[in-house]
């Protein structure tokens, strides 16, 4: 049966809900968190301590199977298919939420979740791929931004529903469930409508359709780049940071800031909405200021998140701030995050590698991102949540320097 045609706007708009979709099986488990150490606690062998840093080491795992998952699932999609590595992230994140839902016990619990997110690092990758395929280069910043509100404004939907689930008395069973059932809603209708465009080149209106002058960048050419690995480096700090808060958040606001776990579950949806109206603000001055002003919003970031998080490491317990704080650093942070898998990805490797460049950036990021599990966990326990924010300030902090010097790199290339 033949796919109905499709548009730019029309895949646009399809990868967005498709991808935000993902995040119903993804944010569970943060969510789940504070319910799930309550879970092994009654069980009778660890202690909220241990239950925690096992969970914490849950994560760890999971993450290093994303990574591992992006590395091969960038090429895949350049060789394979964007639409594929969609569907079938889509499909993968349902069965193995289901799978974690009727565990009862860690090795389980640990089992499902490496299976899920190692499946889910086929989406990103795969719904670039096919904004490649629709979009010109001029317009990455934009339309990559756009399907960058997926993940931002995803999470928050997720993060909403998880918590009113919660608050209407559903166990950690239910809240894996319900996402499940979400995403396989939105997975019908990709199947259905959801195009890759494989026939024309995508260019501006008016533009000419001839093939252009300067060569198509290929995975040689960025391998080759000491930017590309200036902003893979970038990318581990920012993933770090980013996924300390999407994994901890829900359980820092039950025990630092004195929540209930539905109302905690709720207010962290606070990190990625800031995070979606950032995006929207980054990339329109991304496309304007050219590929040095993305080069430029990451520079001019870092000092400001580490400043942010030295506020949430001094606010007192129970400090209404809190929140406002965790939103600063969500606008803040995610905003040029975007960037990392998305434009520049799109910059450094254009429609025919530009899938291999994001699974290589993001699979570096979320090498980073394996320490905001156990590390995370360890340091909170050691040290408090104020020891952990002051460690994860000082990364970015470092992070300064290959910052730099991709800006200037990049300032060079726009003269």
């Amino acid at each position: 049966m033949r796919r109905p045609p499709s548009s730019p706007a029309t895949a646009l708009l399809l990868l967005t809900l498709g991808y935000a979709g993902y995040y119903f099986c993804r944010a569970s488990f943060s969510v789940a968190k504070p319910q799930l150490i309550e879970f092994l606690v009654a069980g009778g062998t660890m202690d909220k301590a241990a239950a925690k840093i096992a969970l914490g080491g849950v994560a760890s795992a999971a993450t290093l199977a994303y990574a591992c998952g992006k590395f091969a699932s960038g090429a895949l999609a350049d060789f394979w298919s964007g639409r594929r590595n969609f569907l079938m992230g889509m499909i993968g994140a349902i069965v193995f939420s289901l799978m974690f839902a009727f565990s009862g016990t860690l090795p389980l619990f640990t089992l499902a979740w490496v299976l899920n997110r190692l499946i889910q690092a086929l989406g990103w990758p795969g719904a670039l791929k096919v904004t490649g395929s629709w979009y010109p280069a001029s317009s990455y910043g934009t339309a990559v931004g756009v399907l960058s509100l997926s993940y931002l404004f995803g999470d928050f939907a997720a993060r909403q529903f998880h918590g009113a689930l919660i608050n209407n008395g559903v166990g950690w069973q239910g809240l894996f469930i319900g996402g499940a059932i979400v995403l396989a809603v939105l997975l019908v209708l990709n199947a259905l409508f959801l195009r890759e465009n494989s026939t024309t080149t995508p260019t501006e209106a008016g533009e000419s359709t001839a093939p252009d002058e300067t060569p198509e960048p290929d995975a040689k050419a960025f391998l080759r780049s000491p930017s590309f690995w200036c902003v893979c480096i970038i990318s581990l700090a920012f993933t770090l940071a980013r996924e300390t808060f999407n994994e901890w958040t829900p359980t820092y606001l039950v025990e630092f800031g004195k929540l209930s776990k539905g109302t905690a579950a709720t207010q962290s949806s606070f990190f990625p909405l800031f995070g979606g109206f950032a995006v929207i603000l980054a990339g329109k001055l991304s496309d304007g200021l050219g590929r040095s002003g993305r080069a430029f919003i990451l520079l001019l970031s870092l000092p400001v998140i580490a400043l942010l998080l030295s506020t949430l490491a001094l606010l007192p317990a129970g400090s209404p701030l809190l929140i406002f704080a965790i939103s600063a650093t969500g606008f803040f942070l995610i905003g040029p995050y975007s960037f990392l898998a998305g434009a520049l990805s799109l910059d450094f490797g254009g429609k025919k590698a530009g899938a291999t460049a994001s699974g290589i950036i993001d699979g570096i990021g979320y090498l980073g991102g394996v320490l905001a599990g156990e590390s995370m966990a360890r340091l909170s326990v050691a040290l408090g949540w104020k020891g952990a924010f002051f460690t994860l300030g000082g990364v970015l902090l470092v992070s300064l320097i290959p910052a730099a010097y991709f800006w200037k790199e990049q300032k060079k290339r726009d003269v």
